[in-house]
């Protein structure tokens, strides 16, 4: 258990160090939008956990980094308008819920982060409206929401790669996101299969469906899950034949919510859809392995 506390606290480590190019952008973009949401997010984490730890006499384990990161990770996948005390009940939930209640670390089925955006998108479903743009913050419409209000993938790629497009504050560049995932497969602080399947997946749904793959790779949170939510290594699968079921998966789920499904966006479902499967990817994968089963 030790050794998985101090890989744990490693990885976490890690992750922070590759959101940061991220958080930076989103700290010179939004200003102080940015900032108290990352500060509400983070200390809102942190407390909730060792509130939770301290009624229930649980060791407490604020300490390795994970609240911050979950903390982290939700604060930059939300609107700059999002209301704080909308993000601090989310990010609660996430942390109390999605963490210790649902299997508790390290049992837990759903990414704390994805379930309390997933809570908050249900919960809340026009707290993060208005978009703003980076420019200029003034209201604007989501490259997804443009796709889906009128069928057009005509936002420049550029502007999506660089980050000079609305959305939420630490999304808007996927440059910095590839920086950051590219950091964490270097260091192997995330198995490089799963965001590999994941985008190669929507890549190849995009063009079976006569779109730009560019701009479904670029647009939303499929660069900021693919790298930094479905790698998480307690909640996806632990063989890396089972990695690649599962990023195939979100990858497909992320795609159809985009193009069929009532959301604009549908990294968040995706992903949680898919933890909910790995406990039988697990078993299906091992009992394959198995010599009863050749």
């Amino acid at each position: 258990m030790k050794r998985l506390f101090d890989g744990m606290v490693k990885m976490f480590r890690g992750m922070l160090l590759a959101l940061l190019p991220a958080t930076a952008l989103s700290l010179y973009l939004f200003r102080e939008k940015a900032l108290f949401l990352i500060l509400v997010g983070v200390s809102v984490a942190v407390f909730s956990e060792a509130l939770f730890q301290f009624i229930f006499k649980r060791k407490y384990t604020f300490k390795d980094g994970g609240a911050v990161v979950t903390g982290l990770l939700l604060a930059l996948s939300v609107s700059p308008s999002t209301p704080l005390y909308v993000l601090a009940i989310s990010t609660a939930v996430g942390m109390i819920f999605g963490k210790h209640v649902f299997g508790g670390f390290p049992k837990n089925l759903f990414n704390p982060a994805l379930f309390g955006r997933l809570f908050l998108v249900l919960a809340f479903p026009t707290a993060m409206t208005p978009w703003l743009s980076p420019v200029d913050l003034q209201s604007t419409a989501t490259p997804l929401r443009v796709l889906r209000d009128t069928g057009s993938t005509s936002t420049s790629i550029w502007n999506l790669f660089i980050g000079n497009i609305g959305g939420s504050i630490g999304e808007v560049s996927a440059l910095l996101l590839l920086v950051g995932g590219a950091y964490l497969i270097r260091n192997k602080y995330a198995n490089w299969r799963i965001p590999a399947a994941v985008l190669s997946t929507m890549a190849v749904v995009a063009v079976l469906s006569g779109q730009n793959p560019l701009f479904h790779l670029f647009s939303g949170s499929a660069i900021l899950g693919a790298f930094f939510m479905a790698t998480d290594p307690v909640t996806s699968p632990k063989s890396d034949q089972g990695r690649w079921i599962f990023g195939i998966g979100v990858g497909f789920l992320i795609m159809a919510m985009r193009l069929w499904g009532w959301v604009p966006e549908g990294t968040t479902f995706a992903i949680i859809g898919m933890n909910y499967l790995v406990p039988f990817i697990n078993t299906e994968m091992t009992r394959l392995k198995s010599p009863k089963a050749v």
